[in-house]
């Protein structure tokens, strides 16, 4: 499918995923979303700086996000050869196509 293609919403076929339950598989989860969120904002962020930004996720949960977002290619990973070593995440191009997605939902969040 071409990028710029129209894209009609519909149910799916029978036995096929359908798109946008795939894409709820992989940003519907708990914190996911919010993570994307704040890379959208900031940009690059540690480990640490994202757990203070998101009031009351668990360090384990946020690993695993992490782990999940950068597997799906939405996020990368940096690692620097440091003692003690410092990581970096930021979100690929793919996972900055998720903009437009949180403007939405931000407009109407406003609008509730």
């Amino acid at each position: 499918m071409m990028k710029d293609e129209p894209i009609v919403l519909t149910k799916g076929t029978p036995g096929e995923v359908c798109a946008v339950v795939k894409a709820i598989d992989v940003i519907g989860t708990k914190w996911t979303f919010l993570i994307i969120r704040d890379l959208l904002i900031e940009g690059t962020m540690r480990f640490s700086d994202l757990l203070k930004s998101l009031d009351g996720i668990s360090p384990k949960t946020l690993s695993l996000r992490l782990k999940e977002l950068e597997e799906h290619g939405i996020l990368s990973r940096t690692v620097y050869p440091e003692v003690p070593p410092r990581v970096e995440y930021s979100l690929t191009e793919k996972g900055k196509q998720l903009e437009r997605i949180c403007i939405e939902l931000k407009r109407f969040g406003l609008s509730l």
